[in-house]
């Protein structure tokens, strides 16, 4: 995994300790899937696909994939999350999380946030009362992540 992708210290302890096998997170706005290991090499896009691109985990509502830029790491081991929209004809990156431990972090508050709505179906004003409720504990984890605007 290192030499093939690339793929910061924090990501690979991060497999190593809890390799994600059947891991969903489920919020009213968004399901998103953390790829195991094993899944990794072969769920990289190979049209129009950046090779410092790597892909983590995909929505799985809408098949996004969730990936690190491998071509920016900080000095902590770390490296940036984008998502983009699948089925366009270029990729467009959009700003998840300034590391990897940001990520979860948000993804982890949202999983929070989204137990306080129970189980009922969910309708536009739902999401947009998840979404208020997100965007200020978004703020305090990663500011640059919440004015990239995916999350809210």
């Amino acid at each position: 995994m290192k030499k093939q992708f690339r793929v910061p210290s924090r990501y690979r302890n991060f497999l190593l300790a809890a390799n994600p096998s059947k891991v969903e997170t489920v919020t009213p706005v968004e399901r998103i899937r953390l790829l195991p290991a094993e899944e990794i090499a072969k769920s990289q896009p190979t049209e129009n696909w950046k090779p410092s691109w790597v892909v983590i985990g995909e929505s799985a509502l809408l098949s996004d994939p969730y990936f690190l830029d491998v071509s920016k790491p900080d000095p902590e081991g770390d490296c940036p999350v984008y998502t983009a929209m699948s089925g366009q004809d270029k990729w467009n990156p959009t700003l998840a999380a300034s590391s990897f431990a940001q990520f979860l972090r948000i993804i982890s508050t949202a999983m929070e946030i989204a137990a306080g709505f129970g189980d009922a179906i969910m309708d536009d004003e739902d999401e947009d009362s998840f979404r208020e409720a997100l965007g200020p504990k978004v703020k305090v984890i990663d500011a640059a992540a919440l004015r990239a605007g995916h999350w809210t």
